[in-house]
């Protein structure tokens, strides 16, 4: 490094502005409150600013930013969804993601690689087919392709899975199926949300919400009480601790969900590749990283712990996809918390808990929708009605039975 930028580094004359301010007290009350500081939350601060004018908003976080769900996942942003709800509501999450960057003045490292769902039997093959129709139909870029085409663009590929697994019939491929840098999100919305004006505190547990006549009026923190009309809750694996503080019964139940980096390689894999037979998907870095995970650990656990049971899984999968691998080395492993609901889709917008908002159920997909769901629940929150694109994620649907069932698109497919 040259001596004059070292120099220039280290001068107290040109310090490095902070994210976001460091507020000290908590105010005695807000117009609103969001419990969670990951990038739900985050976000959706940020467009109650930016969109509704509401800058007197709380960011309560009981650990530290993005320390969640938002900085435990594989970062895979998509919108191949099966249901026309699903499919819409991903597909202006993708809109937004491709300009946020720019929007945030961040860069976010954003960079379409191309989604491969690779069907191993002909049934899950019309399953892609079916996608894809759905897809099309509403304008998103998707298609189905044969076995021929998947090793045109993966070369390393083994299309018999070394006879270990049933081999690769064809694949839906998604093309504007892209990566982002998590925690880059995370922050990026927090210094935006800073800007607009609402505080984000750290370290501030919420342990009870005040409620009467069925309408929330404040906030119980363990640095003291809130005053408060609206409380939106976007805490992903801990949403089942905030419901009870209401009183509210959801279908949610919470499962441990595992991922794991290896050593950086040159870069070779362009594209993410998924395989639900085999409950892994895969796609490499910025850094040369594989970053790779599997489907949901086989029972309910409010945990983040890893297993080495996943690692010596998920180390087979890989290579029976890619036996090239055999020598690359595992740095990290970790495990996140998703809350699945019985339909596959989110719990959005009101409750029966008048001022009480539910940003939820996100299961094993919440990053990839992170701008559109803090845009939707910014104008919910602002105009107390669900946005039309969250209508059908409304907790409501399971009392009137009208479910959204997305699990063939969301299961395994991240």
């Amino acid at each position: 490094m040259p001596h004059r930028l070292l120099k220039y580094g280290f001068s107290d004359h040109h310090p490095e502005p902070r994210m976001f301010r460091d507020v000290k007290h908590l105010k005695p009350e807000y117009d609103a409150v969001i419990i969670g500081g990951g990038g739900h939350g985050l976000a959706a601060a940020y467009y109650l600013g930016k969109d509704h004018g509401v800058s007197n908003v709380a960011v309560l976080e009981q650990g530290y930013l993005g320390g969640g769900g938002t900085g435990r996942n594989t970062a895979i942003v998509r919108s191949n969804y099966l249901t026309p709800e699903g499919a819409r509501f991903y597909q202006a999450s993708v809109e937004l993601f491709q300009d946020l960057s720019r929007e945030l003045d961040y860069n976010l490292f954003y960079s379409e690689r191309g989604h491969f769902t690779l069907a191993h039997s002909p049934a899950s093959l019309r399953t892609q087919r079916w996608r894809a129709e759905v897809n099309q139909h509403l304008g998103i870029d998707s298609q189905v392709v044969d076995p021929k085409f998947i090793q045109s663009q993966i070369p390393q590929i083994d299309l018999t899975c070394g006879g270990h697994q049933p081999p690769i019939h064809g694949a839906l491929f998604h093309p504007p199926g892209a990566i982002a840098r998590h925690d880059a999100v995370a922050w990026a919305y927090a210094r935006g949300a800073d800007r607009y004006g609402a505080e984000i505190h750290q370290q501030t547990a919420v342990t009870d919400i005040e409620v009467r006549d069925g309408a929330v009026i404040g906030v119980h923190t363990d640095r003291g009480y809130i005053k408060t009309r609206k409380v939106l809750s976007a805490v992903a694996g801990w949403t089942t601790h905030i419901t009870k503080m209401v009183g509210l019964r959801t279908p949610l139940v919470i499962y441990p969900l595992q991922a794991m980096v290896t050593e950086p390689l040159k870069p070779w894999l362009n594209h993410i590749v998924v395989s639900a037979s085999l409950h892994v998907y895969v796609s490499q870095s910025s850094r040369g990283e594989l970053v790779a995970g599997a489907s949901l650990d086989p029972y309910e656990l409010i945990s983040s712990r890893s297993t080495l049971d996943f690692a010596e899984s998920m180390s087979g999968h890989l290579l029976d996809l890619f036996p090239c691998l055999p020598q690359v080395n595992v740095l990290r492993q970790w495990a996140g918390m998703c809350d699945m609901t019985p339909d596959f889709s989110p719990i959005m917008g009101l409750t029966p808990i008048e001022g009480f908002y539910l940003d939820s159920g996100w299961g094993t997909w919440g990053f990839k929708a992170t701008p559109i769901s803090g845009k939707t629940m910014a104008f919910t929150l602002a105009n107390n009605r669900d946005h039309d694109l969250i209508e059908a994620f409304n907790l409501s649907r399971f009392e009137r039975c009208q479910l959204v069932g997305e699990k063939g698109a969301a299961s395994v497919g991240h």
